[in-house]
C-alpha cells in the first residue's frame, strides 16, 4: 500500500509476549517489594523480569558506551532516580501489560540513604560529579586576566538558567525481540544505534556479539532520543525474551516515554565579561554547571559542544569552569543540537547584556565581534577552515544589514512608541555549528536482474537519508548506464543491520547522509572500474550504447564480483568544519500577560552544496523546536519525590490564552 512500516506495525510472531516497565516514582530509595493489585490485568501478567533474571555472565546494562561508561537496565536494589526501571511486567497484550505496570505497588525504604541530589546547586555543594575525559574537554583561549585589564566596562556576574526539552518524536520507545537457536537473538528495535544496541544486549545477555542481530529499518523521529535511551526497550524485551524463549514486544505509553526520557540538558551559566566602549569584547569567563542525571550516557561530550557554539563570537579571551553534574535524575542525552542551542543562547544573553550596559544596538555589539578568519583559526583551530568558506559575515550582513530589516527596525520603533501594552522587537541572530565526520561503510549490490540493493551504516529518521543514498548509488554508477536516470528506480536500500555490514556507528551529528553517500559513491567507483572493461568490449562490437542489463548479465557470465564494500573514513585535516548561519525575528510581547507571537522570522543558512534541496528544507524544523523550547515547554518536577516524575508537554506562559 506504500505505507511506511514501522517497529510496532510489524506482524507479532507467534506465541509474542508483551511487556511493560514498572518504574520507581522515588529519586533515592531501596526497592523492598514489587505487588499488583488484584484485577484481570494482573491476571493476564505472565512473570516480571527483573535483575535477577540476567543470565549468568551479564551485566545489568540498559545503555552505554564502553569509553564513557554505562547505564543500568534495573535500579536494583536502590533506585537512583524517579522513572527508573526497576522491573519489566510481561503479559498476553500490551494493553494488559499497560495496566498491569500502572497497578504495580511498590514499597520504598529510605534508610540510610542521604537525600538526593536533584539540582545543579546541590551536586556543586555535595561535589557530585561525572568525569570529562580529557579527550573531550575543551580548551581555553586567551589569557582572561590581560584582557580583563584591557576593558573599559566590565560585567562582574550575570546568570542564565536553562530548562530541559522532551523529544517529542511521534513514535515512542519500541522493540520487539525474537530468540533464536544458540543463544542467538534478533532485536527488531527503534534505534540511532544499531552497533551500541548491539554491545550492550550482548554485554546483558553475557554472549557474543555475533550472537546479537540488531534490524531497524526506519525511526519514527528521533532527534537523539532514540540514541542511548532507545537501548532500554530493546535490552528489556531481548532480557524477557531470552529467558522466556518466546517473542517479545513492547512500545511505551507517552507518559512512561516523557519520565524516562531525560530529555535536554539544564544548565546554569554564571559569567565576567569585559569589553571595550565601543562595543568589542576582550575576555569572558564563564563557570558553567550541567544537570547531567545518574549516568554518563553522552554527556561528557555537551561540555565541548556548548562552548563550540559560544565561541561564535570573538570574546578575545575565553575561559570556564564547566561541571557535568550527577544527580537523582534521569540521564540526560543528546537532543537536537546538543549544547549548541545552549552555548548560542549564553553567548546571545551576554551580548545582549554588553548591549545594554553600553546603551548600543545589539546588532551592532553583535557585528563589530564576529570572527575574522584570523580570530576564527585562533577560537576554532583546524575545523576553522580557509577564508573562502568562512560566510557567517556575509550572511549576517545580507540579513541585518539590507534595506528591508531597516524599514523593518523603524517600523517596529514607530510602533513601540505607540503602544502601551504590547511591545515589539527585531533582531538577527547568528550561529556556527561544528560538526564532526566519522568512519562509515556502505555497501552496493548488483543483482543478476540488474537491481541494486545498497546498505549504510545510517539509520533512517526521516531526514532523507534513503533518498540520498539512492540519488547518490544512480550517480556513482551512472557512468555505465546510458540513460542513468532509470538507475534510481532499480536502487534499494536495505535496513541497518548490525550484523550485515558492521562497524555502522551512530546516526547523529547532522554529517550521517554526506558520509554514507560517501561511502556509497566509493563502492560504485569501485563497480565502474570492474565493469567498464566488459562495457567497452560490448560496445566495440556492437557500436551501440549497451543496456544496464546486458552489461549486468555479461558481467554475471564472466564471474565479476558484483558487490563492493566501501569503508570511508575522512581526512585527517578535514575532520572538522563549522557550518554558518544567520536568523532574523520580529517578536511582539504583551506586556500585560507575558504572551509572545513571532510576526516573522527570515532564515538564511549555508549548506553548501545539498545533495538534496527538497529533502533538506526540512530542516527547517529545527526552528519550530527551537521555539519551543525556549518559549513553550518546561518540564516539572515534584522536588520532595518524584523528580522528573510529572512532565508536561506544555506549560503555557499566558494565563489568559
Amino acid at each position: 500500500s506504500g505505507e511506511a512500516v514501522y517497529v510496532d506495525d510489524i506482524p507479532a510472531p507467534k506465541d509474542c509476549l508483551y511487556g511493560a516497565f514498572i518504574y520507581s516514582t522515588h529519586p533515592h530509595a531501596h526497592i523492598k517489594s514489587v505487588n499488583f493489585r488484584s484485577s484481570l490485568a494482573s491476571e493476564r501478567v505472565i512473570t516480571v523480569i527483573s535483575a535477577k533474571d540476567i543470565p549468568a555472565g551479564g551485566k545489568n546494562v540498559g545503555s552505554g558506551w564502553a569509553m564513557l561508561g554505562h547505564e543500568a537496565l534495573f535500579g536494583d536494589p536502590v533506585s537512583e532516580f524517579a522513572g527508573q526501571n526497576i522491573g519489566i511486567v510481561i503479559a498476553e497484550t500490551q494493553k494488559y501489560a499497560y495496566m498491569a505496570a500502572k497497578q504495580a505497588i511498590i514499597e520504598y525504604s529510605t534508610e540510610n540513604l542521604e537525600p538526593p541530589i536533584l539540582t545543579i546547586e546541590d551536586a556543586i555543594q555535595h561535589d557530585s560529579y561525572i568525569p570529562v575525559l580529557p579527550v573531550f574537554a575543551p580548551q581555553p583561549i586567551g589569557d582572561f586576566d590581560q584582557g580583563m585589564s584591557e576593558a573599559d566596562h566590565k560585567i562582574l556576574s550575570g546568570e542564565v538558567k536553562l530548562e530541559s526539552q522532551y523529544y517529542f518524536y511521534m513514535e515512542t520507545q519500541t522493540a520487539l525481540a525474537i530468540p533464536d537457536e544458540d543463544n542467538c537473538i534478533t532485536v527488531y528495535v527503534s534505534t540511532q544505534l544499531p552497533e551500541i544496541t548491539q554491545n550492550v544486549v550482548a554485554d546483558l545477555l553475557g554472549i557474543p556479539y555475533h550472537n546479537v542481530r540488531i534490524i531497524s529499518r526506519r525511526v519514527g523521529g528521533g532527534f537523539g532520543g532514540k540514541g542511548m535511551k532507545g537501548t532500554h526497550a530493546a535490552c528489556a524485551c531481548a532480557l524477557a525474551a531470552f529467558k522466556l524463549r518466546r517473542p517479545v514486544r513492547m512500545y511505551l505509553d507517552r507518559k512512561t516515554d516523557m519520565i524516562m526520557a531525560g530529555g535536554r540538558h539544564p544548565m546554569k551559566a554564571k559569567y565576567s565579561v569585559g569589553f571595550k566602549s565601543d562595543g568589542t569584547l576582550t575576555a569572558l569567563h564563564v563557570d558553567l554547571g550541567i544537570n547531567a542525571g545518574i549516568a554518563p550516557d553522552l554527556s561528557p561530550l555537551i561540555p565541548a559542544y556548548t562552548i563550540a557554539s559560544l565561541k561564535k563570537y570573538n570574546w578575545g579571551a575565553l575561559a570556564f569552569d564547566i561541571k557535568l553534574c550527577k544527580t537523582n535524575m534521569s540521564s540526560k542525552s543528546v537532543v537536537r543540537a546538543p549544547g549548541d542551542v545552549q552555548g548560542s543562547f549564553i553567548a546571545e544573553a551576554i551580548i545582549e547584556h554588553v548591549a545594554s550596559v553600553l546603551g548600543s544596538d545589539t546588532n551592532v555589539v553583535r557585528r563589530k565581534n564576529l570572527h575574522s578568519i584570523e580570530s576564527l583559526t585562533k577560537f576554532y583551530s583546524d575545523s576553522a577552515g580557509d577564508a573562502p568558506t568562512y560566510s557567517l559575515v556575509d550572511i549576517f550582513d545580507k540579513l541585518a544589514s539590507s534595506p528591508e530589516y531597516q524599514s523593518r527596525a523603524e517600523a517596529v520603533e514607530r510602533f513601540n512608541g505607540g503602544s502601551r501594552w504590547k511591545k515589539r522587537g527585531i533582531s538577527c541572530v547568528p550561529i556556527t555549528y561544528e560538526v564532526t565526520l566519522r568512519p562509515t561503510p556502505g555497501k552496493v549490490s548488483i543483482l543478476n536482474d540488474g537491481s541494486i540493493a545498497v546498505e549504510v551504516g545510517g539509520v533512517e529518521i526521516g531526514q532523507g537519508l534513503y533518498t540520498k543514498v539512492k540519488q547518490m548509488t544512480a550517480f556513482g554508477l551512472g557512468e555505465l548506464c546510458p540513460d542513468a536516470d532509470k538507475l534510481l528506480d532499480k536502487v534499494r536500500v536495505i535496513q541497518a543491520d548490525s550484523l550485515s555490514i558492521i562497524q555502522g556507528g551512530f546516526t547523529g551529528g547532522s554529517t550521517t547522509s554526506e558520509s554514507s553517500c560517501e561511502a556509497v559513491r566509493q563502492a560504485c567507483t569501485v563497480l565502474v572500474k570492474r565493469l567498464k572493461p566488459i562495457k567497452e568490449g560490448l560496445e566495440a562490437k556492437s557500436g551501440a550504447p549497451v543496456p544496464w542489463s546486458t552489461l549486468i548479465a555479461q558481467a554475471n557470465m564472466a564471474s565479476v564480483n558484483l558487490s563492493a564494500h566501501a569503508f570511508w573514513t575522512p581526512d585527517p585535516a578535514f575532520v572538522k568544519y563549522i557550518n554558518y548561519g544567520a536568523a532574523v525575528s520580529e517578536v511582539e510581547i504583551d506586556v500585560l500577560t507575558g504572551g509572545t507571537t513571532i510576526l516573522r522570522s527570515d532564515l538564511v543558512y549555508d549548506c553548501g552544496q545539498s545533495l538534496n534541496p527538497a529533502v533538506d528544507l526540512g530542516q527547517g524544523g529545527g526552528r519550530v523546536r527551537a521555539r519551543g523550547w525556549v518559549l513553550h515547554e518546561r518540564g516539572l518536577r515534584d522536588e520532595r519525590r518524584r523528580a522528573g516524575g510529572e512532565r508536561r508537554d506544555m506549560d503555557v506562559q499566558d494565563p489568559y490564552g
